[in-house]
């Protein structure tokens, strides 16, 4: 299939399924080139930035309180301007997930 017969196919789809192949999307790009990962029994299962243990739901906490990228960078400086565009890119793509984790550790 030609990029141009699936643009075809993808106007002609209803918003709910636009919806959900942009999610197909997402997932299969998170799960490989957006180095978001997650790990079962690696911080509870929860999205982290890349191979570390850096939870994307902690750095949108942060992001709320109004820091800034670079006093994350100063905060984790092992992380890359990339590492950031693809946790905002997650987030992004999955806001429930990411209230959800966020309502659970207020609580705890």
């Amino acid at each position: 299939m030609t990029l141009k017969e699936l643009e075809k196919q993808l106007l002609a789809l209803t918003p709910s399924e636009k919806t959900q192949a942009i999610q197909l999307l997402v997932q299969s790009l998170s799960n490989s080139s957006l180095g978001i990962k997650k790990t079962p029994g690696v911080c509870g299962g929860d999205a982290c930035v890349g191979n570390t243990r850096i939870q994307v739901w902690v750095l949108v906490g942060y992001r709320r309180l109004g820091c800034s990228d670079a006093e994350l960078f100063k905060c984790y400086p092992h992380l890359t301007a990339a590492d950031l565009v693809n946790a905002w890119a997650y987030a992004d793509a999955y806001p429930e997930e990411i209230e959800t984790a966020i309502r659970e550790n207020e609580e705890a």
